[in-house]
């Protein structure tokens, strides 16, 4: 069994205290079971995640809608769960709606995953939208240090000159500077 699914299908059974129908959702190989989940009324939220989760990890496209959801969740497990989900459903969508989530200023409180997953996803929209949200957490007093933190490690391991500015620019800020002088490194020479 994955990793990732074994954690969160142990997470899930405590929430759920237990319940068959937790076993059940987990150890079925109906994916059409597993998509009625997503869409029958009255499901509760753990039911909801292990089966976009199962279906994101069988390329089931039907688990988009709800994985962005999650990936938009306060509860960090469940951010984490759908990005991994999300990064292996292989859905085209899935590269725009991380942009969408992380350069959220609403949101931002919940960027983490979303930034992860664009670095993961090496998509055109990833190094733009990691550069948006760096940009904004240069701001004086900015309470959001470990997403400009991915933002920094991000650029640095997708390698982009784009990002030369911006983490030029992140040097100026004691606790960001360390990461920002390693990524910089990782970019390419300027010519």
């Amino acid at each position: 069994m994955d990793e990732e699914l074994r954690s969160l299908t142990e997470r899930l059974r405590r929430e759920s205290g237990g319940s068959a129908a937790c076993e059940r959702l987990a150890a079925t190989g109906d994916l059409d079971e597993l998509a009625g989940v997503l869409t029958a009324p009255g499901q509760p939220l753990w039911a909801r995640e292990l089966a976009a989760f199962r279906l994101g990890l069988a390329g089931d496209r039907r688990a988009f809608e709800s994985l962005v959801l999650f990936l938009n969740h306060r509860d960090p497990p469940r951010c984490a769960s759908a990005a991994y989900a999300l990064a292996r459903l292989r859905d085209p969508r899935t590269a725009r709606a991380a942009a969408a989530l992380a350069t959220n200023e609403l949101r931002v409180a919940y960027a983490l995953h979303p930034v992860r997953l664009l670095v993961e996803l090496r998509a055109p929209e990833s190094v733009p939208a990691l550069i948006t949200t760096l940009r904004r957490r240069l701001r004086p007093h900015d309470p959001h240090r470990r997403v400009a933190l991915a933002c920094i490690e991000g650029l640095g391991a997708l390698g982009d000159a784009r990002a030369r500015p911006v983490l030029t620019e992140a040097l100026a800020h004691p606790p960001l500077a360390q990461a920002a002088a390693h990524a910089l490194k990782r970019l390419p020479q300027a010519g």
